[in-house]
């Protein structure tokens, strides 16, 4: 996959988002920005589209801009020059994609039918927008369309908003999902940076689904363990369960038969999805072991280690 693409199924979510004032543009990615999502699809429906993204890019170079509803390969030229790094467009026209193609512009067109997507392989993409989603028979219809075309992955927009957002990115042909609902014209208008921010943290937490998966202690010895996970089981009402390397009482507690990653021992974090939930991190400036990754029967990351302790707890993503 395009490496720009890659960073947007790390992010996750696109706001989409129209922008009347230039003068909006810089306080308004600093809110998306504080709100954890580094993204930002301008759209052109609003004349200067190609000055906001400028103004973006010169203010925060790390983050990822790109140009929505293109129609026209010189709005194709206009977002290139002001420095998007993405084109997105309402619905698939050839022409459009053909230019992309040739200058090595990343493009997601609007793919609602097996026709338009066969069109879209034909043309070498590896990702169409999905528009508009909840209109165009939501999930189910992707889900549908991802059967025949098992290689091809989707963006949809239109119609998703905070309810039905993890619906949407638990299947894993969507790379990400596009949206307004954190960056309304009445927010822009009004200047509601606060709020923008907001909404956007609030929609990383629900897509990445942060909770406890357990706590692991560090034992001398599988006497001491099995001493350990014994007494909470006695305490909590909690079943004991002998495992290979460690003595589980629930769910909740691991003890290690033998001192483990971590002074004290180890915390698991579970989240939707270990990918995003790293990218995420890593923006943040968070470093991973990546000698720790473990994979599960797929080949698809099941565990991952940060690379600092937390008082004395090693930490590590797991996958819900």
């Amino acid at each position: 996959m395009n490496e720009v693409l890659k960073k947007i199924s790390g992010i996750g979510i696109v706001p989409v988002i129209k922008i009347e004032d230039i003068e909006n543009a810089v306080p308004l990615a600093k809110a998306l920005i504080d709100g954890g999502l580094p993204i930002a699809e301008i759209t052109f429906r609003a004349a200067g589209a190609d000055k906001a993204i400028k103004a973006i890019k010169e203010a925060f170079p790390q983050m990822v801009v790109g140009a929505g509803t293109v129609l026209t390969i010189d709005q194709v030229k206009a977002a290139k020059d002001a420095g998007a790094e993405f084109i997105v467009s309402p619905g698939f026209n050839p022409k459009t994609v053909a230019y992309c193609n040739e200058i090595g512009m990343p493009i997601t067109p609007g793919c609602t039918t097996a026709s338009e997507i066969e069109l879209a392989i034909e043309m070498g993409l590896e990702v169409v927008k999905f528009f508009p989603a909840e209109q165009s028979g939501g999930l189910d219809k992707i889900k549908s369309l991802a059967g025949p075309f098992a290689n091809m992955k989707f963006i949809p927009t239109g119609g998703i908003d905070l309810k039905n957002l993890s619906t949407y990115l638990s299947f894993d042909k969507i790379i990400a999902c596009g949206g307004s609902f954190m960056v309304k014209e009445e927010f822009i208008k009004n200047k509601e940076w606060d709020k923008i921010t907001a909404l956007s943290r609030q929609a990383v937490d629900i897509m990445l689904g942060f909770e406890i998966a357990h706590v692991g202690i560090n034992a001398a010895n599988e006497e001491e363990a099995l001493s350990v996970a014994n007494m909470f089981g006695m305490l909590f009402n909690m079943l004991v369960k002998n495992g290979n390397s460690s003595i589980f009482a629930g769910t909740a507690v691991e003890v290690m038969k033998a001192p483990f990653l971590g002074k004290n021992g180890h915390i698991g974090i579970k989240t939707y999805s270990i990918p995003r939930a790293k990218a995420h991190l890593e923006s943040r400036g968070i470093k991973f072991n990546e000698n720790s990754v473990k994979l599960d029967a797929k080949g698809k990351i099941a565990a991952i280690y940060l690379e600092q302790e937390i008082a004395g707890f090693a930490v590590h993503l797991a996958q819900k």
